[in-house]
């Protein structure tokens, strides 16, 4: 099996509005799997039991090594799982025949790929110089008063007798403001680092023991929950007397392989972590990744786990990331800080002028504004300026934020001149960047309206850009609200992630000494900690037990505080896709009297609508309360572009147009008691075709004050109708699904080829604009066509119900493997099958940027072989690709999209 398409790799850019010249796009292999490894798990009740005396005499992982053996099968083993999460093994295989012998093994639950998870960047960062740094903010323990970390800090509650768990790139264990050492009766208790420095994702890795950090990340996730008061900066951790366990899958560059990230995870289960933190992952959209499901396994026998929700919040809607996808996972969204560091350029005949920078720009010389354009066009100087452009180079040029990323503008308008530019705000988040081969920084809306008029009206100010000057901070307009690269969810299956949100951006926190030993990061990474602290807790105060752990995220989301769109007094809640159930809230979740549950409510898409829901109330309080029952809805947002199969890019728009709900007005409990109420949804009658999705909250208002919240959230439209292959010419400007010649070209005449070098084999590109489950090329004959709806035989439906949702996937790669995977056969009552060439499961949608297997991908066969390995005669073909449609049945033909490409000629000399 030839996996060319998997997880997209993270992208941390902003909307790409344009479309991508398609002779500048990338042809080579998917870079985010590592060729011929698998992850593979076993039911250990199959395997390794004997035959003869129906005993296992070896353990999980050697059982599946002697029906490898048996099967004549070559491998080498990278990671060995046995436990409560996974049984199985990591393994390199030698051949697609393996992989084929492999499936065959009785007892083999599935097989998956190794996917590469990019070490985690934050989105801002600044390296703190000293105390007098200007970049400081003036109140540090700004995150612990929004969340109410503060006041049970005050009552003494630091998170102590409770063991943490964090999966990242290391720790300066040596830092004096976490412990200074490392070892029992140390801040960091314990560790292992899983890879070595010179780890790069797909190399060998090296272990030991000692997680020393060398790239930073972890170190700072470490001091959010950990660091200890007293330092310089006035920081201190959510839960600072914790005990911390630090497991090291990153080296110094690279990423991290599903492998290493699955044994991180188990180890980390297995040494005894109430808490299981982990700021990694990238795009997925689907809950059954490995690492995903693994993390949700160590959730539901009761570890609490919390994993950063992703930056990709310019993508859109459906773009949920993995490993937070987990089903019972804690999936950590960012909201902004509520103060933000500042510098401020002096501008004549004008009061000072701020920019939101981490440092001075540095640009020494007063230089006229110069405006690119007359209106504040959102896709100012997304593309290259046109020719008739003067020279920039006397300005400092004056650009419209919106539609690409910050650096795409400053490269553009660099291009023709310019040395300095400055950016001004659309109402996102006012956000520092670091500017990449000219100076530059955003300003504020106002601001930038003052520059433009004054431009448009002839007396352009000049601007200078002090180095010594003064400096400080602002209060931050979108202080609470989500910040702008926080992860839209939901997942395809319908899960609302996030979960909640906690504070992300413009977060001081611990740095390596060798780097720094402080720095400023913005991130989701900066969110989870803090969440993960908070479930540290959670655990001193209500008592470590798993249901206490299994209960936790409940205890964050019905406590939490429902995050609105802006700060208009009219603006509408912001959609649940982004913010789950809100800004989590220690103190109210440690001591609220009543308790509510469950935290979320799904209501799926229409064609599998569950309308009808229990919520219970347990009134914990000595005297009988009454709760007054209110119903309060978020923003609907709209996922695709009106008239259009292409996702909204952010800000996502929201409309008014929200469910019914009906629900009782009070509903009175006696003191210890727990009573339930029924809640009835009606899907808002919206346009379905824009894939809206609608959510909201149940409040629960108590007698004493307590106001609690049930977060709910639904798909007004059957996601089955969804499109998923972009056929469209909106990115390329030529219609996709396409092939390409040899130089990358569209093909528009028969091509023959004979793989000889690596221009001369068959090249599709295409998008996906939304998730599949099922993503398959097979080989067809030159003549054939494909009918309206293509009917597969019959196979038996009941299966999926038995297997489950993870057997029936693999039973189906396995039948598509052995009963199509050869040039004699095929499965279709209309269409005759040559055979097949390649097989996907859970494949992301791609997102607007130009990065490859992340805005688009690829598909080549490189050689003349099926998914098999056996060889393809010379002949003329078609390529057939199908796509899964969401919530579609594997076993049904007509729940796939299908695309046919043009005739081509295979002529290999070695056929």
């Amino acid at each position: 099996m030839k996996y060319a398409l998997t997880w997209a790799a993270v992208s941390a850019s902003f909307a790409w509005a344009a479309k991508v010249d398609i002779s500048q796009i990338s042809r080579g292999p998917a870079t985010n799997v590592v060729p011929n490894r698998y992850v593979v798990e076993i039911d250990p009740a199959v395997v390794g039991i004997s035959s003869i005396t129906g005993k296992r005499s070896v353990t999980p992982p050697a059982g599946l090594y002697e029906a490898m053996h048996k099967r004549d099968i070559t491998w080498q083993t990278t990671q060995e799982y046995e436990g409560d999460l996974w049984n199985g093994a990591a393994v390199q295989l030698s051949s697609d025949e393996d992989l084929i012998k492999l499936s065959e093994i009785n007892g083999v639950v599935s097989i998956h790929p190794i996917m590469l998870h990019p070490a985690p960047k934050p989105v801002y960062q600044h390296v703190l110089s000293g105390p007098d740094d200007t970049n400081i903010p003036a109140d540090t323990q700004s995150t612990h008063k929004m969340c109410g970390v503060d006041k049970l800090h005050a009552e003494g509650k630091f998170g102590a007798g409770v063991k943490i768990g964090i999966i990242d790139s290391g720790f300066d264990y040596k830092h004096p403001s976490l412990g200074g050492c490392f070892g029992p009766g140390c801040k960091f208790a314990s560790g292992y680092d899983f890879v070595g420095d010179a780890y790069s994702g797909t190399n060998t890795p090296v272990p030991d023991n000692d997680p020393m950090d060398c790239g930073g990340h972890g170190t700072h996730v470490a001091g959010i929950i950990g660091a200890n008061p007293g330092n310089q900066y006035n920081i201190s951790g959510v839960a600072y007397k914790s005990e911390l366990a630090g497991y090291r899958v990153f080296g110094c560059e690279g990423s991290v392989s599903d492998d290493i990230l699955i044994a991180a995870i188990q180890r980390a289960y297995n040494e005894g972590c109430d808490v299981i933190t982990m700021s990694i992952g990238g795009p997925a959209g689907w809950t059954s990744s490995p690492s995903a499901v693994v993390s949700s396994r160590a959730a539901k026998n009761g570890r609490i786990v919390t994993i950063a929700a992703g930056n990709e919040g310019d993508a859109g809607m459906w773009y949920a990331s993995g490993p937070a996808s987990g089903i019972d996972v804690i999936a950590v969204g960012s909201v902004d800080n509520s103060v933000i560091p500042v510098q401020y350029a002096k501008v004549s005949g004008h009061a000072d002028i701020a920019y939101f920078s981490l440092a001075p720009l540095k640009f020494t010389e007063s230089l006229p504004v110069y405006a690119l354009s007359k209106t504040m066009v959102p896709n100012d100087a997304c593309d290259p300026l046109p020719d008739d452009t003067p020279d920039l180079s006397p300005y400092v040029v004056l650009i419209r934020r919106g539609a690409c990323p910050f650096l795409d503008k400053l490269k553009n308008v660099a291009a023709k001149g310019a040395r300095v530019g400055l950016i001004y705000n659309n109402g996102g988040s006012p956000n520092s960047f670091t500017p990449d081969g000219i100076p530059g920084a955003l300003i504020g809306t106002e601001d930038g309206a003052y520059l433009l008029n004054q431009f448009l009206a002839g007396t352009p100010p000049t601007i200078s850009f002090p180095q010594d000057g003064p400096a400080g901070q602002v209060d931050n307009p979108t202080a609470g609200l989500m910040s702008t690269f926080s992860t839209y969810g939901p997942t395809f299956d319908s899960y609302m992630k996030p979960s909640l949100a906690a504070p992300g951006g413009g977060i001081v926190s611990t740095y390596p000494q060798a780097l720094g030993s402080f720095a400023i990061e913005s991130g989701t990474s900066m969110a989870t900690p803090f969440v993960a602290g908070v479930a540290a807790l959670l655990l001193e105060a209500k008592g470590k037990s798993k249901d206490v752990a299994r209960a936790a995220r409940d205890f964050m989301q019905t406590t939490a505080g429902a995050i609105p769109q802006s700060r208009n007094d009219s603006a509408l809640l912001q959609t649940a896709a982004v913010q789950g159930a809100g800004l989590v809230n220690a103190y109210n979740m440690v001591h609220y009297q009543t308790v509510v549950s469950p935290g979320q409510l799904l209501l799926n898409d229409t064609a599998n609508f569950k309308g009808k829901h229990t919520i219970k109330v347990k009134n914990g309080s000595n005297k009988k309360q009454t709760y007054t029952l209110t119903h309060k809805p978020a923003g609907t947002a709209q996922s695709l572009q009106p008239g259009s199969i292409q996702q909204n890019v952010f800000p996502v728009p929201l409309t008014a147009d929200v469910a019914s709900v009906n629900i009782p007005h009070t509903i009175t409990v006696n003191a210890g008691q727990t009573k339930s109420f029924d809640v009835r949804f009606t899907a808002p009658n919206v346009d379905s075709k824009a894939i809206p999705v609608y959510s909201g909250y149940i409040e629960i208002a108590a007698q004493n004050g307590e106001v609690l919240a049930v977060t709910y959230l639904g798909t007004a439209s059957k996601l089955k109708e969804a499109t998923i292959l972009d056929n469209t010419d909106y990115f390329f400007g030529e219609k996709l699904p396409t092939t390409l010649d040899a130089d990358g070209n569209v093909t528009t005449t028969e091509q023959t080829y004979t793989f000889v070098g690596n221009n001369s084999a068959p090249t599709i590109l295409f998008r996906l604009v939304m998730g599949t489950r099922a993503l398959v090329f097979d080989l067809v004959s030159e003549n054939t066509t494909v009918p309206g709806t293509i009917a597969r035989r019959d196979l038996e439906s009941e299966q999926f119900e038995k297997r489950g949702f993870w057997g029936s996937l693999w039973d189906w790669v396995k039948e598509w493997l052995n009963g199509r995977g050869n040039q004699n056969g095929g499965t279709y009552s209309q269409i005759p099958v040559v055979g097949g060439l390649a097989s996907y499961e859970y494949s992301p949608r791609h997102s607007e940027t130009p990065e490859p297997d992340v805005g688009y991908s690829t598909f080549i066969l490189a050689n003349n072989t099926f998914a098999n390995n056996t060889r393809i005669p010379n002949g003329r073909y078609k390529i057939l690709l199908r796509a899964l449609k969401i919530t579609g049945d594997l076993t049904n033909e007509s729940d796939y999209e299908a695309w046919l490409s043009p005739p081509m000629v295979f002529n290999a000399t070695n056929a």
